[in-house]
């Protein structure tokens, strides 16, 4: 009699900070999946309008679908997903995938992205802008839109990751990739978080595919990103470059 084979366990890391109008519609569209074992973290940072009240009902009435982690405070993307990770991994996921509370990732890709993560040799796939296929948000002014295209080519000019769309922030791991670049010593914040994850991939021989998305803009709510941020963001790739020089 052939053995019923369990599906992996793919935990979905969601950070959150004044999300509370989008983390329901989100979650609603990942249950919508039917994606045999597809968790859902919350990482909330103590927001201030009861994001992670909000989250607490959702793991109640989910029945495990969702599962929260509540932080002190606000200090960071890079932190709030590395907090997230961890605790994946320590509850034994197989998968642990990236993605905003914003609505700007599409829910729909996350299928496509672990299809194309468990069927071949790829660390990391990345829901990419910038490859054949994908897209920005129409609403996007030029400006932002060069912005966005300028951040990739500079990141890839200094540290030749190769990786058409470096900035992304919507991914999914294999936990293998995780626990081999070491996520917990990872220590840049904002923006700069996904560069340097994907530096420490390339830097380990680990292959990152990227499929295409649309990126959305976000539904409700308020842009996190602000100027120290986007200096963060700015100094990274040098930081990281001079870094691996030194040793």
């Amino acid at each position: 009699m052939a053995v019923e084979k369990t599906p992996p366990r793919i935990v979905v890391v969601v950070p959150t900070y004044d999300e509370r109008t989008n983390l329901p519609v989100l979650v609603g569209r990942l249950s919508e999946l039917d994606l045999p074992g597809l968790h859902v973290l919350v990482v909330d940072d103590n927001s201030p309008d009861g994001t992670g009240q909000v989250a607490d009902a959702l793991a109640a009435d989910t029945g495990g679908l969702v599962g929260v982690l509540h932080r002190e405070e606000k200090d960071g993307l890079g932190r709030a997903y590395v907090a997230g990770m961890t605790r994946a991994l320590a509850e034994g996921a197989d998968v642990v995938i990236q993605m905003d509370a914003d609505l700007s990732h599409p829910v729909e890709r996350v299928p496509v992205m672990v299809e194309t993560l468990l069927a071949g040799d790829a660390a990391v796939v990345v829901g990419s802008r910038y490859v054949a296929g994908g897209s920005l948000a129409t609403e996007w002014p030029w400006h932002r839109k060069a912005l966005s295209a300028w951040a990739n080519f500079y990141v890839n000019a200094v540290l030749r990751l190769r990786v058409k769309d470096a900035t992304a922030g919507f991914k999914a791991w294999r936990a293998s990739a995780l626990k081999e670049i070491d996520v917990t010593s990872v220590r840049s914040n904002g923006y700069a978080f996904q560069v340097e994850m994907n530096h420490r991939a390339v830097r380990r021989g680990l292959r990152i595919a990227e499929v295409p998305i649309r990126f959305e803009e976000r539904v409700a709510g308020e842009s996190k990103l602000g100027l120290k941020v986007e200096i963060e963001s700015a100094l990274a790739p040098w930081k990281l470059l001079l870094g691996r020089e030194k040793r």
